[in-house]
């Protein structure tokens, strides 16, 4: 990033976990930031439990393994039941399994993640208005002293939830609609003989519920609320009352540690960004619960964001880059919120003849396992696939451009910058593209030799994970994809050297590192696909 913008802090408005793993990312990546939050500090309320193998493995690049031991629970599988009787079950492959985590404890583990890179959530600090100016944001904040102070920022992010002050400010719609009925979502203890590490999912045509055990031993109830009733009215023998219609018997409730009555939604916002301000997690999508995806689409969401933005921030991709977030999160929040509205259209069905189908339709699948060979995956996160540019070219190896790289390559590739990957790096122009990218792009783009690509082949990696690009025998398409990813870093080093813009196929591409790059022929990491 130029101009006097440069050096100015990115604003994340929201602390929970869009918000909180925008902020660490950013840091991570050199990025200066504020996090505010007007609450009084961390929410006590559990609210999402899922955390999906995806999200997991964004979070454990920065820590929280030992955390997330002590404080989740392992699930095993998803059980349906129609009338009490059961109709399917979705086992999770060790890939697929998710862990049962309340939302206070994730964001535990997301503020000792930012606390580790150095930064803090501000708790009762208010955004109040903001300006966008040429090059960048003018924010008015509230203190928590009640003091206003108006500051500049190189760039603004609403992370602030459903209700969010940053997507109201800007003007953007919430589209979408409200669900008639209302839900009834309760954390008590329970006498039973359910499976405790199960999600168990009662369909009849009184009404949906769900049981999940949670991790401290209680359990999370939810269900469809009658009509009319309020939240004065929801309390432990209303429940009960409700587990006993819907549910196979034998549940006894008690102690409750929370009793709420809401409304689920599905909407969108219209757009994610308007100039330098971006909305993310509830602040740009809220749907039903079904699919546990809610808290997890929010942390893809900040991290898609903030590998991004900290290249531009920097100065070494161009603002274009940004654009794509809002077309890669749009693609998958419109999946997310059609997914979950039609799994909980599915739980409502009361005609006979559609519950018919439905059971009949869950059995077969069950019992085929269709569902480990696309849904369950996609809950996990592991089918995320953003389209390609033009000329991004073709799946090769298992490298297929937009989808994930596969494990365990994945796991071990540099998350902070691109990495290119190829088998043979002596291979005629992959050598040239080799030693260029090690001369001038080392800073954003590791090089790595992984055998089994196939003979000059090479892959374009980015720091999400995701395939960019890939070519065969064609290291000068390659090297036009990085020049255009990274021109603006190349025209700040040629400009600091003296240099003249040099063509794809000048043949003094394979120069001598410069004296900030460490990478050479011998420093190259060989890794198994």
């Amino acid at each position: 990033m130029t101009g006097a913008a440069g050096s100015l802090p990115v604003l994340v408005v929201g602390a929970g976990p869009a918000g909180l793993t925008t902020a660490t990312e950013l840091l991570r990546r050199g990025v200066p930031v504020r996090c505010v939050d007007r609450a009084q500090g961390p929410s006590t309320l559990s609210k999402a439990l899922g955390l999906w193998p995806r999200t997991l493995e964004l979070i454990r690049r920065v820590g929280g393994d030992e955390l997330l031991s002590v404080r989740a629970l392992p699930q095993s599988q998803m059980r349906y039941y129609s009338d009490g009787k059961v109709i399917a079950n979705l086992r999770y492959r060790p890939a697929t399994r998710p862990l049962i985590c309340p939302q206070p404890d994730v964001e535990e583990v997301l503020r000792t993640n930012l606390a580790s890179v150095g930064g803090a959530p501000e708790w009762r600090t208010e955004l109040l208005g903001f300006d966008q100016l040429a090059d960048r944001v003018r924010a008015t904040l509230r203190g928590p002293d009640g003091t206003e102070s108006t500051e500049d920022f190189s760039h603004l992010i609403g992370a602030d939830g459903a209700s969010s002050t940053v997507r109201d400010r800007l003007g953007v719609d919430f589209t979408g609609s409200t669900y008639e009925l209302r839900f009834v979502v309760a954390d008590v203890l329970v006498d039973t003989r359910l499976d405790h590490r199960m999600t168990h999912y009662f369909c009849s045509p009184r009404g949906i519920l769900v049981a999940c055990g949670l991790p401290d031993g209680r359990w999370r109830v939810f269900t469809s609320a009658p009509p009319g009733l309020t939240q004065d009215e929801a309390d432990l023998a209303a429940v009960q009352r409700l587990v006993d219609e819907r549910g196979p018997g034998g549940i006894a409730l008690r102690e409750p540690d929370w009793i709420s009555v809401f409304s689920v939604h599905a909407r969108h916002a219209d757009t994610t960004r308007v100039g330098r301000v971006f909305l993310m997690g509830d602040a740009a999508h809220i749907h039903s619960p079904a699919g546990g995806q809610g808290l997890n689409t929010s942390v893809t969401d900040a991290h898609n964001l903030a590998w991004k933005l900290a290249l531009v921030w920097h100065g070494r991709s161009g603002d274009r880059l940004l654009d794509s977030y809002v077309s890669e999160r749009g693609d998958v929040a419109k999946s997310v919120v059609r997914q979950a509205d039609v799994q909980t259209r599915i739980w409502l069905l009361r005609k006979g003849h559609q519950v018919a189908l439905r059971d009949n339709a869950l059995r077969v699948a069950s019992g085929l396992r269709l569902f480990d060979l696309a849904y369950v995956p996609w809950l996990a996160g592991l089918r995320t696939r953003y389209a390609a540019e033009p000329g991004a070219g073709r799946g090769r190896a298992g490298f297929v451009p937009g989808a994930l790289v596969p494990l365990p390559l994945r796991s071990a590739l540099d998350d902070l910058r691109h990495t290119l990957l190829v088998s043979d790096p002596d291979a005629g122009a992959l050598r040239s593209l080799v030693g260029w990218c090690e001369a001038e792009l080392a800073e954003v783009v590791d090089v790595r030799v992984v055998s089994g690509l196939g003979r000059r082949v090479a892959v374009l990696a980015r720091p999400d994970g995701h395939v960019d690009w890939t070519v065969k025998d064609d290291a000068a398409a390659m090297r036009a994809r990085l020049t255009d990813l990274f021109r603006p870093l190349l025209r700040t080093r040629q400009q600091a050297s003296g240099e003249r813009p040099r063509r794809h196929g000048d043949d003094g591409a394979r120069q001598a590192p410069s004296p900030h790059t460490e990478h050479t022929d011998e420093a190259r990491q060989e890794v198994q696909a």
